[in-house]
């Protein structure tokens, strides 16, 4: 059962909503996704009980869904300027994306305010949170569960924006007056500190699994996994072993099936770690908002709209056999194992396996697929940080055990199909690790940062357009910088 987000208008719930890092505004510009919320409830009256708490907590897990957080401004910014996707459908089509996938993407570009907008919207909703729910009266250790969820999920947005951006405003706290409105940018080392001290926090509270009532919610497991992640990216490779060796202690496991592993069936399964919770209800016309789904689906069919699809580059990586390969793409003209045929011809010769749903569950008169839920961790990327760490401290063993767990399950017993690395050399298991990397995390949006924290960006990006000392972040979105009256300043080379 997943985490029910039936309040899923933030309006509704007396949330303030935000369309800057750095302004809080009455109003957001809307968007056809919108729908006008019913008996709203006053912000005055909010933030008394204990209800008015789970509320404010489920509003932040419902907003994750959102447009900003999973769709096109979240595919520009994390997927498309990789080399494993590319922008898909036809090609007049939101042809603007394709400045993500040659590194020509300019401040003005839309994508990037979504993106922004949609990170500091989550931070501004656990802000509120964190600010609020001390002050109300309620059972003692459902109050500092939800300040722990509040806590992950802000962590996550700042992750996925210091990734994105570099330096960023960092915003611990709801601005009390119009003078705390303009923040200049962090230094990106003060913003992963901040998200650190948060996963801390957060995984000394969180439970380790929950009833279910509330899976779906952050656990101890997750807070520490995302933590391992963040120090990875800084090169910590002490912290990355330590956590991951946790995490590998709580009882994930790899899902058998890796193509099953994707399926509606298999959400919240042994192998998530964390996963964005996303559902058709429908009696509700408003709770199938998400659209990661749609906007990846198999043009051209019932399915979607073909954007963010894999490249031949993606698909020349895997090894000959490797099952991953078939689970990860759908090829033009074959046949999924759900039984779906796919056209022969049309507008793109792949797309993306992972956000598929078979067409037989595709509910008319709602967003096509949105009852898929999104993999934001899952046990195969632990094991391979735990590898990864393992390697740079100079233990060759675990590595390889950790490396060969992950590719033990992708031949699934098929032998002579994806031996075990057996090489002690530490540049040779690198190698590995990252490849390995590549076709396990395939279109799960992190190859382009994953290549960049390796400093290949120009051996691997560069034929692409990638440039060193400008590409390494996106620009900042003019729109910010023109209403901080430039407090904020652009990254270098935009």
């Amino acid at each position: 059962m997943k985490l029910n987000y039936k309040n899923n208008y933030i309006q509704k719930i007396g949330l303030i909503a935000i369309c800057s890092g750095l302004l809080v505004l009455p109003a957001c510009k809307k968007s056809f996704l919108d729908v006008e919320p019913q008996a709203q409830q006053p912000a005055v009256s909010f933030w008394k009980t204990q209800e008015d708490a789970t509320k404010g907590v489920n509003a932040i897990y419902a907003n994750l869904r959102s447009w900003e957080n999973t769709a096109f401004p979240a595919l520009a910014v994390e997927s498309i300027g990789g080399d494993d996707a590319e922008k898909g459908s036809s090609a007049n089509d939101a042809s603007y994306l394709n400045s993500f996938d040659n590194y020509t993407v300019t401040s003005t570009e839309g994508q990037l305010l979504g993106f922004w907008t949609g990170q500091y919207k989550n931070i501004n909703y656990c802000n509120q949170v964190l600010d609020n729910i001390p002050n109300i009266s309620m059972d003692a250790n459902l109050k500092s569960r939800y300040l722990a969820e509040a806590k992950f999920v802000r962590a996550y947005s700042y992750f996925r924006l210091v990734r994105a951006f570099g330096d960023v405003p960092l915003r611990l706290n709801v601005a009390k007056d119009v003078s705390e409105y303009n923040i200049p940018r962090t230094p990106k080392a003060q913003i992963y500190a901040a998200i650190e001290k948060d996963l801390a926090d957060a995984a000394a509270v969180l439970p380790q699994t929950y009833g279910s009532a509330d899976i779906g919610r952050a656990t101890k497991g997750a807070a520490m996994a995302l933590n391992a992640k963040v120090a990875m990216y800084q090169g910590k490779w002490d912290q990355v072993l330590s956590l991951t060796n946790a995490v590998m202690g709580m009882g994930y496991n790899l899902v058998p099936n890796f193509e099953q592993g994707f399926r509606l069936n298999n959400e919240n399964s042994v192998e998530s770690v964390f996963e964005i919770q996303c559902e058709i209800i429908p009696s509700i016309a408003g709770s199938a908002t998400s659209q990661y789904s749609q906007v990846q689906g198999v043009r051209g069919s019932v399915a979607g709209w073909g954007f963010n699809v894999p490249t031949a580059t993606l698909a020349a990586a895997f090894e000959t056999g490797d099952p991953r390969r078939d689970a990860t793409i759908i090829f033009r003209g074959e046949t999924t194992p759900q039984g779906d045929a796919i056209a022969a011809t049309g507008d793109n010769p792949m797309y993306n396996q992972k956000s598929y749903v078979p067409f037989s569950l595709i509910i008319t008169g709602f967003n096509e697929g949105a009852q898929q839920n999104v993999r934001v961790l899952r046990f195969s990327d632990v094991l391979l940080m735990n590898a990864e760490a393992a390697n740079e401290t100079n233990n060759a063993a675990l590595a390889r055990t950790s490396l060969n767990r992950v590719r033990a399950r992708a031949r699934n017993g098929a032998s002579g199909i994806l031996p075990d690395v057996t090489s002690s050399d530490k540049e040779t298991l690198r190698q590995a690790i990252w490849k390995e990397r590549q076709v396990e995390l395939a279109m799960e949006s992190d190859r382009y940062f994953d290549v960049i924290r390796q400093g290949r960006g120009t051996a691997v990006f560069g034929p692409k357009g990638w440039k060193a000392g400008k590409n390494e972040v996106w620009p900042i979105p003019s729109n910010e910088i023109d209403i901080s009256v430039g407090v904020l300043t652009q990254n270098p080379g935009y």
